[in-house]
């Protein structure tokens, strides 16, 4: 796999390097880049790697049972022949859901063991599968890895220098790009941010990017039966996984039960959706009923919204055509809206914020997303073009005295009330804290939001 610059290896580096830390649990979706980047860790910053997956039937059998540190040491040099070595070898288990108690043992390796760097590795699918499945709190660092960002998008098809400007919040200077940033966020909507889809649209085109868009949807829906939490039923996670795409093109986004089947409740499907989001194919957006602190206690838990992990999933999933959402046919009006938002969402979240949405009571009026930031309650509204904003976000700011932002196809502009921020920025200017913060102990500097005197 093409070695494309992954954001989250800043803040591994500085793990690697830090005199004090704990084992890394690093957990994501199937086939976002767990593996990969911990492999470039291995080689990059240590002095040897030793690795197991325990997909591989021999590796699992030799540690299975393992009960202590020094077992697991010497099982897997016996496996894979690499002498562990504290301070210069890098000890990493991927899948280790396929023997959780293994999880127990990671306190033992820190306090036995702390100068040893150890990083364990888990798909949220495996994982949600385990309901009494738990990390020795306190004894591990835990931390998400999502699809590509745009900005790593951005990277991987050959336009770092841009992509670091976005970094720095060098919103002055990217104005001369926007014809540029617009047709490559209407790209990056349609071939996502799956490393092996990146990598083959770098390679091969659009066509060839499809195919394995098709094959990663094809492996998911196998994973369900392989995978299914007790008590949940792996066709009902079908017919919600295959529903998403559906609620999206709709013009009223809100999750309906009755769209999954004929006569569907809640309580029919609840727990099917809950371990769909919990292995982090979906992103759930709750609604909340007043945009105030703390937004948590405003939640409506029976209303939200489900978007898929991946935005190019998303238009595989709704068969949409490079050229209408490359090129814009704009008899696809209602799908551009839909792969907005999930962009949107997309990058929120990889930013490690958790956006909501606001709609009062009979649903006439709606904000895309809300959320809390620097203090202040954030309402986001999202543009597919450069349109006008709609007047449920002007009504909410003057009800509430807030600011609101908008963000669309425009560049950046501040006006009065409102803020537009272009798409190609949203997810690092509002990023509540950023990935050279990192503190080993596994704390997150949650910093102000970007300075809005810098006009682009």
């Amino acid at each position: 796999m093409a070695e494309f610059r992954r954001d989250i290896y800043t803040r591994l580096s500085a793990w690697a390097e830090a005199t004090e830390h704990k084992p890394i649990v690093l957990c994501g979706a199937r086939q976002v880049g767990k593996t990969h980047v911990l492999k470039v860790l291995g080689r990059d910053k240590f002095e040897s790697f030793s690795y197991v997956n325990l997909f591989d039937g021999g590796a699992k059998a030799a540690l299975t049972g393992v009960a202590s540190v020094h077992m697991l040491l010497d099982s897997m040099e016996a496996f894979n022949g690499v002498r562990v070595r504290p301070g210069k070898t890098l000890l990493c288990i991927d899948e280790i859901q396929e023997i959780p108690d293994l999880l127990t043992l990671l306190k033992a390796l820190h306090e036995e063991m702390p100068d040893l760097h150890v990083a364990v590795a888990g798909s949220y699918l495996g994982m949600a599968q385990h309901e009494d499945l738990s990390f020795p709190v306190g004894s591990v660092t835990s931390i998400d890895m999502y699809p590509m960002t745009f900005v790593e998008f951005l990277e991987a098809v050959g336009d770092g220098v841009i992509a670091e400007r976005i970094r720095n919040q060098r919103i002055e200077t990217l104005g001369g790009f926007a014809e540029r940033l617009e047709r490559r966020v209407r790209q990056y909507c349609f071939v996502g941010g799956m490393p092996e889809v990146v990598e083959t649209f770098v390679e091969d085109g659009y066509q060839h990017a499809r195919a394995v868009q098709k094959e990663l949807l094809s492996n998911y829906d196998m994973d369900f039966s392989k995978h299914p939490r007790t008590g949940v039923d792996s066709e009902k996670m079908r017919l919600v996984f295959s529903s998403i795409p559906s609620h999206l093109a709709r013009e009223n986004h809100k999750f309906i039960f009755g769209h999954i089947a004929r006569g569907a409740r809640a309580a029919q499907y609840e727990s099917a959706i809950q371990q769909i989001v919990d292995s982090g194919l979906a992103l759930r957006v709750y609604r909340v009923e007043k945009p105030a602190a703390p937004l948590p206690s405003y939640r409506d838990d029976s209303a939200f919204k489900l978007y898929l992990h991946d935005v190019g999933l998303l238009a595989a999933a709704l068969d949409l055509t490079p050229a209408s959402v490359v090129l814009g046919d704009d008899g696809l009006t209602e799908f551009r809206g839909a792969l907005t938002e999930q962009y949107v969402c997309q990058q929120l979240v990889a930013a490690g914020i958790t956006p909501m949405y606001w709609s009062n009571a009979n649903s006439t009026g709606e904000v895309d997303f809300v959320f809390a930031g620097n203090g202040a309650i954030i309402p986001l509204e999202a543009k597919a073009g450069t349109e006008r904003h709609k007047r449920s976000l002007k009504w909410l700011c003057d009800k509430y005295g807030i600011c609101g932002y908008r963000t669309s196809m425009r560049n950046y502009k501040e006006q009065d009330w409102l803020t537009n921020v272009p798409l190609w920025i949203v997810g690092s200017y509002f990023r509540p804290w950023l990935a050279s913060d990192y503190e080993p102990d596994g704390g997150a500097d949650l910093g102000p939001l970007p300075n809005t005197d810098d006009k682009g």
